[in-house]
């Protein structure tokens, strides 16, 4: 009964984020007028010096303000159930997961290490982390039906891409919008430096994630008694991903065909989001704008958005269903999809509070200030603690890149310290927070669709926080005092 209680108690995402924003707004109230060096970037025409309090139409109109700013994500996402309820409702994809778990044969752990380098490489590469949401409800129903939890489908998702993203290589939404930063301010980046941190960062990262997500689901297998999910969550797991393993499904050639379509759509997206002219990589130029106008390499969610509406016809034309059928299916997908929609709204909500009263720009004043005279050891401590605390206000890495770097490159340099490790103390300490912010759609989104409290993911994630953040820092530190 106690349990019961507690767990009827427990907060949901949108009420944790509407009280982040209600938290924001006082905080601009309690702290309106105080001043702080106006350190814009570079061509930013209006110079602002205090925090402005926020003002009643702020805080009312901050989860509109937030849809707005995140109105191609929003539709992205929307398409994207509409695609997956479509391909769901062909039965394909349930009976390729059973074909898939019987071939395994018990060997089903193979699954997570293999799937976790595929996200962590995106995540190093291009910042793969919104693309990552419609992997949670697929690895959760395969993780299930293979013996596991939604934990470690979370888990695989997150941790995977998370990983690749703390560990930057040549991500331009974190190491590239960071080094242009640098340049903005006279600072000339050195690729090799950030490259060979990043790789470090990156690979001990991994590996340890990995070992995580894999130590738990052994047990998991073993023992369905040793889930850290709650009595409701295990409830909702049967509920919404458990399939009648006795019903033997037979997986036709129209079901290798649609599965087929399937992962293409996938492989083209992040063909697609890959920056290719970054790379001087001009393959792809013109001859792949025929469908959006923008070649591979420029498409962003407004591209993917019909990209994945047209293929579900496709998919839904395959299989034969009426114009009946492929619009209520399609409609269906979205309404299964729209709170995930609504939380990353919302979320956006509080960076709109953020930046509308400069309180980002008032925590990064006073924090760089506290940093100046110390040692190189307690510096890159101190400023890896400020990212973990600007990330949490602001989730998204190139806003925090443009906002943040310009000033803590500069003051780096100025006491004779590396700004190219700074870069990469800026993505550590990014990458961190975004594994477990509030404030990040894809966090709180992607544990929607898992049906995995925030809770719960939070305990989860106590101890590969800590390790994470320490094995980080004596990669940076090492990285300060030799590179």
């Amino acid at each position: 009964m106690k349990k019961k209680q507690k767990e009827k108690k427990s907060l949901t995402s949108f009420s944790i984020l509407f009280l982040i924003i209600i938290a924001l707004t006082v905080a601009s109230w309690l702290l309106a007028g105080q001043p702080f060096a106006p350190s814009l970037p570079a061509g930013q025409e209006e110079m602002v010096s205090q925090v402005v309090g926020a003002k009643f139409s702020d805080f009312f109109m901050a989860p509109f303000n937030g849809f707005r700013d995140a109105i191609e994500i929003c539709v992205f996402i929307l398409c994207l159930g509409g695609f997956l309820n479509i391909v769901t409702r062909t039965g394909a994809l349930e009976a390729g997961i059973q074909h898939l778990v019987k071939k395994l044969k018990g060997n089903e752990l193979i699954l997570i290490p293999i799937l976790m380098i595929l996200f962590s490489i995106g995540g190093s590469t291009y910042g793969m982390a919104e693309e990552t949401i419609p992997f949670y409800s697929l690895l959760a129903i395969t993780m299930v039906a293979s013996g596991f939890d939604t934990i470690v489908a979370a888990g695989t998702v997150m941790l995977g891409a998370g990983a690749g993203v703390i560990g930057s290589t040549v991500n331009p939404f974190a190491t590239g919008v960071a080094m242009d930063a640098l340049r903005s301010i006279d600072i000339a980046p050195n690729n090799g430096t950030i490259l060979v941190v990043g790789a470090m960062l990156w690979l001990v990262t991994t590996a340890y994630c990995i070992f995580v997500v894999m130590s738990y689901a052994k047990k998991v297998k073993a023992d369905k008694g040793s889930t850290i999910l709650s009595l409701q969550e295990q409830k909702e797991m049967e509920e919404h991903f458990v399939k009648d393993t006795n019903e033997a499904l037979v997986f036709t050639q129209k079901h290798r065909l649609i599965l087929t379509i399937f992962g293409l759509s996938f492989v083209i997206m992040v063909v697609s989001l890959i920056p290719w002219g970054d790379f001087d990589i001009h393959v792809f130029d013109g001859w792949t704008a025929f469908l959006t106008g923008n070649s591979f390499g420029e498409w962003y969610f407004g591209d993917l958005a019909m990209w994945f509406f047209y293929i579900s016809i496709i998919i839904a034309l395959i299989q034969g269903f009426s114009e009946k059928e492929i619009v209520t299916n399609f409609i269906d997908g979205v309404k299964d999809i729209l709170s995930v929609v609504l939380i990353i709204v919302v979320a956006r909500g509080a960076s709109y509070i953020m930046q509308t009263t400069y309180l980002d720009l008032f925590i990064l004043d006073r924090a760089s200030h506290l940093l100046e005279g110390l040692s190189p050891v307690l510096f890159v401590i101190g400023a890896y603690i400020l990212y973990l605390l600007l990330s949490f206000l602001i989730p998204s890495t190139s806003g925090l890149a443009y906002v943040s770097i310009p000033i803590m490159g500069a003051l780096a340099q100025s006491i004779g310290l590396n700004p190219n490790v700074m870069v990469m103390i800026f993505t550590a300490g990014c990458g961190l927070v975004n594994l477990i912010t509030p404030t990040s759609g894809v966090v709180m989104g992607g544990l929607e669709l898992a049906r995995v409290n925030y809770s719960t993911w939070t305990r989860f994630m106590r101890k590969p926080l800590l390790v994470i953040g320490v094995s980080n820092l004596l990669i940076l530190i090492f990285s300060m005092l030799f590179l």
